[in-house]
């Protein structure tokens, strides 16, 4: 996975920047973030390409706008990225970055641009740790960069914003650097307008329908990490919490085993994993403390919208997705291979000049119109459900997943029978003290002491009931999430 290497480049650079250049790039936000590749790998086996969501045994699951902007904190509104693709970049890479590119051409070399940079000699060295190696390079950095606000500044700025750009958050699996958003980058003033979130989430979509032959994928795969969304998979450490965006939280879990036989434990893991543990809105619980971006960035939580990256031109399935609305999962018409492929579609860039706002303008103004709301009229996912075990039953292990639900039905029992006879100890004990108090002396004093024991008592006696009622609705809905599961 090339980010791997790259984000460690990207991060040399940026501490190696004076400090009014890091005031125009402070919203980045950029930190070394840590990969799970056997969780992100199969997850990507689960991909479904024509509803572009994650197909798993309870049902669709999807990346989403609200994703992108607490798990990486990237701009999730503003301008849609769009705009021109040419068949040659050069007359603008000659201007922007004083760099040359061939003949009809809109690549360059990465070593070309890194060495633009500063960036020489980046392997590590024999017997070199990490930290070392991190620091040699900001040093070469900080000796090629501009220390002050001139027009070589800009050309930096340039240089490092298709670095950052091309080689993490729109990584491509090829060695050279395409030059496909400089246009965009030309007004420097300009660039943070963009909804560089939104175009973060369609490339992702993109990476992930790529052929199943590739066992790796490109973008800025940390934030496929689903370690809120099915935290019984045990992946993650919390090292960080409080600290945003989410993606700086965890650290993966270290296993000493093969990549090739975690991937294979992660998808059986996957395929077992039980229906009711799944945390469909993880986001509930947290705050908004120290995320100014979250504000602008509501009004695109919960709508479908058509998502823009230049020739990337995808639409945001929600629909497919009601339950992580805090909705009812309506029945829905999957998309099909055997249909004639629709508009939904990815838009293939063409090998001459195209204006991308006029050539999608209907998706443009969809975005601009912050696209619509999911409409929901179900009162329950049976329907759903039925229509998604008929389509993907060959898929599902429908067989586990009754298990599981078994497992987790005998285990609530368990559980509710342990609070009922706490319950019933505690009634019995505060039912005691009452008729022991009523015996007792009526002076002020001796009241006083004794009514103590008694709230204590009283508030025991709520906390169990209240638990135990949770553990008859968790049965309840256990007894029915089984029964369902094996009408399916």
């Amino acid at each position: 996975m090339r980010a791997r290497v790259s984000w460690f480049l990207v991060l040399a650079v940026y501490l190696a920047f004076p400090g009014f250049q890091r005031e125009r790039i402070d919203e980045m936000g950029l930190e070394r973030m840590r990969v799970d590749a056997p969780l992100t790998q199969a997850l990507r086996s689960r991909w479904d390409t024509e509803a572009t969501a994650f197909m798993l045994p309870w049902g669709h699951m999807i990346p989403s706008l609200e994703e992108v902007s607490r798990i990486t904190g990237l701009r999730v509104y503003g301008r849609p990225v769009s705009g021109y693709t040419y068949p040659c970049y050069r007359e603008l890479a000659c201007r922007l970055l004083d760099l040359t590119v061939e003949q009809r051409s809109s690549l360059l070399s990465r070593v070309e641009l890194q060495e633009s940079l500063g960036l020489f000699q980046t392997g590590k060295g024999v017997a070199e740790m990490a930290d070392e190696q991190l620091q040699r390079l900001t040093r070469g950095c900080r000796e090629a960069l501009a220390d002050e606000p001139r027009a070589q500044a800009d050309l930096d700025l340039h240089r490092f914003l298709i670095f950052f750009l091309d080689r993490l958050l729109f990584a491509t699996r090829g060695d050279p650097v395409h030059y496909r958003f400089l246009l965009l980058l030309e007004d420097l003033g300009q660039v943070g307008n963009y909804a560089w979130g939104a175009a973060f989430l369609a490339h992702q979509f993109d990476s992930l329908g790529s052929s199943d032959r590739q066992t790796t994928i490109s973008g800025f795969y940390p934030f496929l990490q689903a370690y809120l969304h099915l935290p019984g998979l045990r992946r993650g450490i919390l090292e960080r919490p409080g600290v945003v965006p989410l993606a700086r939280h965890w650290v993966p879990r270290r296993d000493t085993y093969p990549l090739g036989d975690q991937r294979a434990s992660l998808k059986d893991a996957i395929d077992l994993y039980p229906q009711l543990d799944v945390v469909w809105q993880p986001y509930l619980e947290e705050g908004r403390e120290g995320q100014p971006w979250l504000e602008p960035a509501h009004p695109y939580f919960g709508r479908m919208v058509w998502i823009h990256a230049l020739n990337l031109v995808l639409p945001l399935h929600l629909y497919l997705t009601q339950r992580s609305l805090g909705l009812r999962q309506s029945a829905v018409e999957f998309p099909s291979r055997d249909r004639t492929p629709r508009p939904g579609r990815s838009f293939r860039g063409l090998h001459d000049t195209t204006d991308w706002c006029v050539r999608v303008h209907e998706q443009i103004d969809d975005w601009e119109h912050r696209g619509r709301w999911v409409n929901f009229e179900a009162v329950s996912d049976d329907v759903y459900l039925q229509a998604f075990a008929l389509k993907y039953g060959a898929m599902v292990d429908v067989t586990g997943e009754i298990a599981s639900l078994w497992a987790l039905l005998h285990s609530a029992v368990q559980d509710r029978e342990v609070a009922q006879r706490e319950a019933d100890q505690l009634r019995a004990e505060l039912e005691r003290v009452r008729r022991a108090q009523a015996g007792a002396s009526s002076s002020r004093a001796v009241e006083s002491s004794q009514s103590d024991p008694e709230d204590r008592l009283v508030d025991a006696v709520r906390r169990a009931e209240d638990a135990q009622a949770e553990l008859v609705e968790r049965v309840a809905e256990l007894r029915t999430a089984t029964g369902r599961a094996t009408r399916l």
